[in-house]
């Protein structure tokens, strides 16, 4: 009877844990928006980003992101991972390529050269440092593209019409940051419901 009371026990307190979690990814809602950029050619390939969730931090995520030297160039030209991400870069091409950063957040003391290697081989980088990454290839000066390390999962890059979605986001208030390689930083306060919210937001050059 004591070993059926504590499994019913723990039984309980799993199924409450699962309701816990359900009602949690329930009441999540995603923040929509978009972009408008005022002196610059594309709204597209801007970082739209949630600066912290009270309370709460985040574990980096397993799985790698990847970044291709193709055809010349880094693909994709931007990309945003969460704080603690691994990205793989892999060449591509049949010609040797290079990686390098002058900066991490304008920091110099962060550059790094990962060296050069050849077609079809690639190499690991974790970034625990937030903020930009200039990427830069060493024996192809034309190559240019960029790594934004946002510090929570609750990120988004903008489309062509500098649209965005943010998914799963949970009930609170949040400041909502943008990043873009050729406009200024801006931030807005929003609130986010079970039904979610929309916000549009504006970057000048």
């Amino acid at each position: 009877k004591e070993m059926t009371r504590v499994t019913a026990t723990a039984l309980s307190a799993i199924v409450m844990l699962a309701a816990g979690t359900i009602a949690s990814v329930a009441w999540a809602g995603d923040v929509k928006g978009k972009v408008t950029a005022q002196g610059v050619r594309s709204p597209e390939g801007i970082a739209v980003y949630i600066d912290s969730v009270p309370g709460k931090t985040f574990t980096p995520p397993e799985s790698h992101t990847f970044v291709d030297q193709s055809h010349l160039a880094f693909a994709p030209h931007v990309v945003v991972v969460q704080q603690g991400t691994t990205v793989e870069f892999k060449n591509q091409d049949n010609v040797g390529h290079n990686v390098y950063w002058p900066a991490i957040n304008h920091n110099r003391k962060l550059a790094h050269n990962m060296g050069t290697w050849p077609q079809g081989l690639s190499k690991p980088f974790t970034f625990n440092e937030l903020g930009d990454v200039p990427l830069l290839c060493n024996v192809h000066p034309e190559m240019s593209g960029y790594i934004y390390v946002a510090p929570t999962p609750y990120y988004a890059l903008t489309d062509k019409e500098g649209g965005f979605t943010i998914r799963n986001v949970p009930p609170g208030q949040y400041t909502l940051k943008t990043w873009s390689e050729a406009a200024k930083p801006v931030s807005q306060t929003v609130t986010v419901g079970s039904s979610g919210v929309s916000v549009n937001l504006t970057v000048t050059k």
